[in-house]
């Protein structure tokens, strides 16, 4: 998934265990979104993980996104699928599709979570050489935030919120260019290929959104959520209300008022587009970069924290129905 992430300085992150993940705090905030389920959503995770590594061009990919396409029509979302004949980094050639789940399709008020469903075709940050070009589960990079909009999609269907819906699982996003290779020219633009080609093309001419909402690698074991630099730049007040919901709710031991760098992911598209969009992204707690499982073997469901995907899912959930 990512690639850039600078507290000032690249930097990329280590941890494992899930064991002493920070615990949401008492809170007499009353909760409006329906009871966010954990449970149903780290089942969206193992289920995206049972189908193995999402690669581009693979029948896993394909078989995962009609899965994911499917459960969004059986919990009332109006599926639509962006196909796209996109080009990796080295010109081989891809297909691409964004799956968009529309929820209150008829209210022109519109905000967009969402988040990658493809995965790394490379550990290429894995400290065995003989693994870095085997692809990876992705369990948190990528599947934890499909699962949790998953499971936004099933609230939906039990309580409709105020505000139109767009949930939108980015293709392409994991397959930029891998660490061994020499010529970095361009690099960034090898990445988020999916949401790039969204940014010009949207799913719905003329289509407007009151802003956009990014998860990425939000099942994590000791993560925590820092401000994303781009998104404090162009959607402070976003940034701000998110964080203090979680904060409202007890969640403020994984959210933190702290700049957590300028990444490189699927926000940038949509901004680029017109409409603000923020980074949820986790950050190790110690480290302060990317968790060690990051682009290596050890993403997989056994380094994703329930505590984790709950704090993300519940902070989401109540920005989502507080919409008027």
């Amino acid at each position: 998934m990512i690639r850039k992430i600078l507290p000032i300085v690249m930097v990329c992150a280590a941890f494992v265990g899930c064991k002493q993940t920070p615990k949401p705090v008492a809170t007499s905030y009353e909760r409006v979104a329906p009871k966010f389920s954990v449970d149903s959503a780290f089942s969206y995770v193992a289920k995206q993980c049972d189908f193995g590594p999402r690669v581009m061009n693979t029948a896993a990919h394909d078989s995962c996104g009609a899965w994911i396409a499917k459960k969004f029509e059986s919990f009332g979302g109006k599926v639509t699928l962006q196909t796209a004949n996109l080009k990796l980094y080295d010109g081989t050639p891809i297909r691409s599709t964004n799956i968009v789940a529309s929820f209150n399709v008829d209210n022109p008020q519109r905000i967009i979570i969402s988040s990658h469903w493809d995965s790394r075709p490379w550990a290429d940050q894995d400290d065995d050489e003989e693994k870095q070009k085997t692809p990876i589960d992705g369990a948190n990079d990528g599947a934890s935030g499909v699962g949790i909009l998953l499971e936004l999609a099933r609230l939906m269907q039990l309580q409709a919120p105020n505000i139109g819906v767009d949930l939108i699982c980015w293709d392409a996003e994991d397959c930029g260019t891998p660490a061994w290779e020499e010529n970095r020219e361009g690099s960034d633009q090898t990445w988020c290929l999916g949401s790039q080609y969204w940014a010009q093309h949207h799913h719905v001419d003329g289509y407007q959104a009151r802003y956009g909402i990014l998860l990425d690698m939000v099942g994590g074991p000791k993560t925590v959520f820092k401000k994303e630099l781009f998104s404090e730049r162009n959607a402070p007040r976003l940034v701000d209300k998110v964080w203090g919901f979680a904060q409202s709710l007890g969640y403020d031991q994984f959210f933190k008022f702290e700049d957590g760098g300028y990444v490189t992911d699927d926000h940038l598209a949509v901004m680029q587009s017109g409409i603000p969009c923020i980074d949820i992204i986790g950050s190790d707690l110690n480290g302060g970069g990317f968790c060690h499982t990051w682009h290596t073997m050890q993403d997989n469901l056994q380094n994703i924290d329930k505590n984790t995907l709950e704090a993300v899912g519940v902070t989401v959930a109540e920005v989502i129905w507080n919409e008027k």
